[in-house]
């Protein structure tokens, strides 16, 4: 998520408040309920975009045709290149979709002869663990085509294998935040805060929030453990019993789509813009954590593109990242891992928010407690 010089009137300008409101809400309730968006969400979402780019740039606040331009080029290339490199997460999907499209006879062979060496519960804790803590350094985007296809062949009922994706990729979100390569909220963050006080560099998140990533985690991948090894596995774990379904012409629109959509996100986060400066960085910290939540669907780095700051304190950085952090994983816009595995495992929104809703309030309830006893949120 890059910050374009947008011209926000210190006053709000009420028409692009309640257009923005309503695109809010129909991008949070039309997935919900209507079969046809749902089939359709990539396009939806890109489709939002271009309305929200269209209202602001309407009402002056992209100022010029020279900043237009400039928003749309970075949208069209944000899947395609991290950090000016020619490589993005839609070249990394499709990459590995053909990898595991040639070779998924030989990859699963290896992956159940983990599983039936660990039994399920151990392989679930670990999987969910390393691939969580690794997502730092490999990024979240390899962790979750991995994690997507480890499950795409697993023999789980449906109901346990969105539970185990959900549960998994917010162990990928939390733990991707430790470094700047992880995902683009860390990025962003390492970089507004590079210069002075803070002088932020490659350890600084992991010295921030690693006390409180590291066992958030571990604490998922055993409660993901526990949940979905209750029942155990639906079938025999045998690389000859797996009834592989990708084509490679679903391998190539997968890639597509993800393209879509996170151009469509770079937009809706463009945006949106207005809207945080307008309201959200005018409300107190303690309610700020609850309001984030809206980055369940706006993009985590969308919020911490315009929240985190120099003139934040060590405890509103924290605590507006957690938030951030933990928001992202209840709904499938919200972070880069949700948008891979629901896409490869065809999970719909409203599958993804039956688990992601509950989980994400639970959790963030549990670290606004810890924050609050900690003194790093005060009313």
């Amino acid at each position: 998520m890059a910050l374009f010089p947008l011209r926000i009137p210190e006053e709000p300008i009420m028409e692009v408040v309640v257009g923005l409101m309503a695109i809010l809400v129909a991008v949070l309730v039309l997935p919900m309920v209507s079969k046809r968006v749902e089939e359709n969400l990539e396009p939806f979402f890109l489709l939002m975009g271009i309305i929200g780019f269209t209202l602001i740039w309407s009402y002056g606040i992209i100022p010029d045709i020279s900043v237009a331009r400039e928003i749309v080029l970075y949208a069209m290339k944000s899947p395609v290149s991290i950090a000016g490199l020619p490589i993005g997460i839609t070249q990394v999907v499709l990459i590995a979709g053909l990898v595991f499209y040639y070779q998924h006879r030989r990859i699963y062979r290896g992956v159940f002869a983990i599983l039936k060496r660990l039994g399920l519960p151990i392989f679930i804790f670990i999987i969910v663990t390393v691939l969580g803590l690794a997502s730092s350094i490999i990024s979240v985007i390899v962790s979750a085509v991995i994690l997507s296809e480890i499950l795409a062949g697993i023999p789980l009922d449906r109901r346990r294998k969105v539970e185990f994706t959900v549960l998994a990729c917010f162990a990928l979100g939390l733990g991707a935040a430790l470094t700047p390569v992880g995902e683009p909220l860390s990025t962003i963050a390492v970089s507004k805060l590079s210069g002075p006080p803070y002088h932020a560099g490659f350890t600084f998140l992991f010295e921030l929030l690693g006390i409180y990533i590291i066992p958030g985690v571990i604490a998922l991948a055993a409660y993901t453990a526990l949940r979905i090894s209750r029942r155990g596995l639906t079938g025999v774990v045998d690389v000859e019993e797996i009834h592989y379904t990708e084509t490679l012409r679903s391998v190539v629109w997968r890639a597509i789509k993800v393209y879509m959509f996170v151009a469509a996100l770079e937009l809706l986060g463009t945006s949106f813009l207005p809207l945080v400066e307008w309201y959200f960085t005018k409300i107190p910290p303690y309610v700020l954590y609850w309001v984030n939540m809206v980055s369940a669907v706006l993009d985590n780095a969308t919020l911490t593109a315009a929240e985190i700051g120099p003139s934040l304190t060590i405890a509103q950085i924290k605590s507006a990242l957690i938030a951030l952090l933990i928001s992202g994983g209840m709904l499938i816009p919200g972070n880069i891992p949700n948008i891979i595995a629901a896409g490869r495992l065809k999970i719909t929104s409203k599958e993804w928010a039956r688990v992601g809703v509950p989980t994400g309030v639970v959790l963030l309830a549990i670290y606004f407690i810890i924050l609050v006893l900690e003194g790093s949120i005060t009313f």
